[in-house]
């Protein structure tokens, strides 16, 4: 069963209605086909017109749907294979970051990313894909690997923020991402970020830091999230769209000021309405960028990172 959004109900009305003459035309033997084919057009239109015009907010919206490409689909489409490696070899592993060794053609490489789950049991297993201090170690822990084995790392960041619980503070939330992040501008090997739903916070940079940043058309990306930025300033989470206006979420925005690189197009619709274009996409443009990169020597990827993320916000 499709999940609408709120903005989509105009959709979701006329989707319906189609369901209903498809159902109609099963049990009757007058020929509907013409009826629906118009009625499928006006709504292939209705998406696009819907789509183009996307407010910050309802971008936020879609990158949070629930049917979006996670980190498990983009291992499973891209990868011929992939071999998860567990724990951070001090705590626990975190199952709201996995990593570990891939392998597509003969290309290797590490690959690490968050996972939010999609059902309810899923969900509370990978902590809604928010990450703890053993999952950025662990992520530190596979870096480490990709660096001593000369792969290159790809990262597929989707989280709403680090796990803000009151253990994870004890256990050094924050000593854990900023060695994350630093680790990730320490690298010796070509590293491709890409942000495919949410990138929220701290807990997005620790996995972020790479040469090329990459992001899926209708992700957003920014330092806290509209509710949070709204409860602060206004005192209420009422004012989220209006935060999310303010705060450039965007790909297109972040674009513009040069915090990403490139933007990736998504199927018409939003990548849960076609998750294998969305995946195939991301792949395409991810292993484009390591081709490009691995003509950098080790010293010439720090150089380019150090740079990239110095000049950001320099007038």
């Amino acid at each position: 069963m499709t999940i609408y959004l709120e903005f989509e109900k105009p959709i979701a009305e006329l989707e319906s209605r189609i369901l209903e003459l498809q159902q109609t035309a099963n049990e009757s033997p007058v020929d509907l086909d013409p009826d629906m084919l118009k009625l499928r057009k006006k709504a292939d239109k209705l998406i696009g017109d819907t789509y183009k015009r996307l407010t910050p907010w309802q971008k936020t919206q879609v990158a949070r749907h629930p049917e979006r490409p996670h980190f498990k689909h983009f291992v499973t489409d891209m990868f011929d294979e992939f071999i998860p490696l567990a724990g951070d070899r001090a705590f626990a592993d975190d199952q709201a970051i996995i990593g570990g060794f891939a392998k597509v053609g003969d290309r290797r490489l590490v690959v690490i990313g968050h996972e939010k789950g999609d059902d309810t049991e899923s969900r509370i297993k990978h902590n809604f894909g928010m990450g703890k201090p053993e999952g950025y170690r662990k992520a530190i822990r596979l870096m480490e690997l990709a660096d001593k084995f000369n792969l290159p790392v790809v990262t597929l960041v989707d989280t709403s923020g680090a796990f803000p619980g009151v253990q994870a503070e004890e256990r050094g939330q924050a000593e854990a991402i900023a060695r994350s992040t630093q680790k990730c501008l320490d690298l010796g090997v070509p590293m491709v970020a890409c942000i495919v739903g949410e990138g929220g916070s701290g807990g997005a940079v620790a996995l972020a830091a790479g040469n090329k940043v990459l992001m899926l058309e209708h992700a957003v990306y920014s330092v806290i999230s509209p509710e949070g930025c709204a409860s602060i300033l206004w005192r209420t989470g009422d004012k989220a769209a209006d935060a999310a206006q303010a705060m450039k979420v965007t790909a297109q925005d972040l674009l513009e000021l040069g915090v990403i690189d490139k933007i990736i197009s998504e199927p018409v619709g939003g990548a849960h309405r076609n998750r294998a274009l969305a995946i195939a996409n991301v792949g395409k443009a991810i292993f484009a960028e390591l081709d490009l990169l691995k003509k950098l020597s080790p010293s010439d990827l720090k150089a380019s990172r150090a740079e990239k993320y110095l000049s950001l916000g320099s007038i």
